[in-house]
């Protein structure tokens, strides 16, 4: 009798134990991110949704775009972008904001089109983003910058604030009204032509830093004209001697037009 009154006060106590675990678990307090905490590479500050709404309109964001962030947070730049349309990817490293991502898309009614990577985002495919909407210190995107200039021509990048190192952004916003984190910055991934280039006037030589472009026109003769020049995107823009070309790059051709008339067509040789 004894060892049984105490096999009955042992089962009450695991039953009281299973029972105040079971409430425990079904009072756990879901996740909520604080501006400011840690994290693998930054620290995480969510943008301002009008700065999110202003990067995705710099952006031209459509639904034929494949729109992605490196370092997603919350999900908010990926789920307003989903919310146009897009199909939109998120790759963060902390597990319980990916969890709180898939939720919160889930309640805006996107969960189809956007979604959350749990991973590192160096090593992240970003190939087949036409469109990167980011929140990086300058530090982590000098890091990524030869993953986006790799990006394909005319691929954009918007950036909250901060500049990516050595590469003039091609248009720059700023929110009014706004206390904090109000700026954004686009980047057009441009067309790669450094290089010699063989024209009906010469050899062309151009040296290319991101989309700027500097070089010569070698002539007939030896004589050597000065070129300047930009890139957005595929479009090309050159000026030498008062004249200006505007053309399209398609790999190994230029073809345009000059200010003074008539077509302009030039091929790489090197």
């Amino acid at each position: 009798m004894k060892v049984c009154g105490m096999c009955a006060r042992v089962a009450l106590v695991l039953a009281v134990v299973v029972c105040a675990a079971g409430t425990a678990a079904g009072q756990e307090t879901p996740f909520e991110p604080v501006s400011g905490q840690a994290g693998k590479d930054v620290v995480w500050v969510p943008t301002p949704p009008e700065l999110v709404e202003k990067m995705l309109d710099l952006a031209k964001v459509t639904p034929q775009d494949v729109v992605m962030d490196l370092g997603s947070g919350d999900g908010r730049n990926i789920i307003a972008a989903a919310k146009r349309g897009a199909t939109a990817i998120g790759v963060e490293y902390n597990p319980d904001m990916v969890k709180l991502s898939n939720r919160l898309a889930k309640e805006a009614g996107v969960a189809g089109k956007a979604q959350f990577i749990e991973g590192d985002m160096y090593v992240a495919d970003i190939s087949k983003a036409s469109v990167l909407a980011l929140f990086l210190l300058p530090s982590n995107m000098l890091v990524l910058r030869d993953k986006f200039f790799a990006l394909q021509p005319g691929s954009r990048i918007v950036s909250n604030t901060f500049t990516i190192q050595d590469w003039t952004a091609d248009e720059q916003i700023t929110i009014d009204n706004c206390s904090a984190w109000c700026t954004a910055l686009l980047y057009i991934v441009p067309a790669k032509v450094g290089g010699t280039w063989k024209t009906p006037d010469g050899d062309l030589k151009l040296v290319q830093d991101f989309q700027m472009l500097t070089g010569s026109l070698a002539r007939p003769g030896g004589a050597e004209i000065a070129v300047t020049g930009r890139l957005r995107g595929n479009e090309i823009t050159l000026q030498a001697q008062g004249q200006e070309l505007k053309g399209t790059v398609r790999g190994g051709t230029i073809s345009g037009t000059r200010s003074t008339g008539g077509a302009f067509q030039a091929t790489k040789i090197n």
